[in-house]
């Protein structure tokens, strides 16, 4: 596993945003583990996320991108650090987007914030996870009813390797029914691997009993 990999699970870890317990998804479904982005609270934490967004980015898609485009309303910090990151290590300047709960009908009207799209805009979307795919297919007519804009792919913090609509994983499931790139700065096989036993700040994060709990619910919404 690559470095920066493990420094982001640690990262996570540390930031209260990985944690472990009795939780459950958007989708509905009871989970032992929850990835919460919400609890980056910091400007020093958002910087960081950024970067490791920027480096995932940039391993994983040779493409240019125009864009990228954060889902309200988690998505919103997200593309905002990303951009900056990207801007600042690797002199790639994108335009970042998002979009409004509720249409705006004065001043800056619309449900758009951020950018402008155009015509033939590459735009990345950018989430902290995916379990279903449920936020994406909300997204995609926003986008696309907007402008003829180009949707090149998906990147979340963390895959959580488990079934979307079908027998598929999520990511999986979005790149072959939008035919885009997808990938995660981790994936939970890694994250159970890494902290498995493994001490941060005096604490075991994944005991055998929790590892034995992601198993199980694996074996009822994990890919087949």
């Amino acid at each position: 596993m690559k470095k920066y990999k493990q420094e982001f699970i640690e990262f996570m870890v540390e930031c209260n945003v990985l944690t472990f317990g009795d939780f459950v998804t958007k989708s509905g479904r009871k989970t032992p583990f929850f990835v919460n982005t919400g609890n980056y609270q910091t400007g020093e934490q958002l910087s960081k996320l950024g970067d490791f967004y920027a480096q995932a980015i940039k391993e994983n898609f040779d493409e240019d991108i125009d864009v990228l485009f954060g889902p309200a309303y988690k998505g919103i910090p997200l593309c905002v650090t990303t951009s900056i990151s990207l801007s600042s290590k690797y002199d790639m300047n994108v335009r970042y987007c998002s979009n409004r709960k509720e249409i705006k009908d004065h001043g800056d009207k619309g449900i758009l914030l951020g950018t402008k799209l155009k015509d033939k805009d590459k735009i990345l979307i950018i989430e902290d996870v995916t379990t279903a795919g449920t936020s994406i297919r909300e997204t995609m007519p926003i986008l696309k009813n907007d402008k003829d804009v180009d949707v090149v792919g998906l990147i979340i913090s963390v895959n959580r390797m488990e079934r979307g609509t079908g027998e598929k994983s999520a990511l999986e499931d979005i790149k072959d029914t939008y035919n885009m790139n997808t990938c995660a700065i981790v994936d939970m096989n890694e994250v159970v691997e890494y902290l498995h036993n493994k001490e941060i700040n005096g604490q075991v994060i994944i005991d055998d009993d929790m590892k034995t709990r992601i198993e199980d619910y694996y074996k009822i919404y994990g890919v087949k």
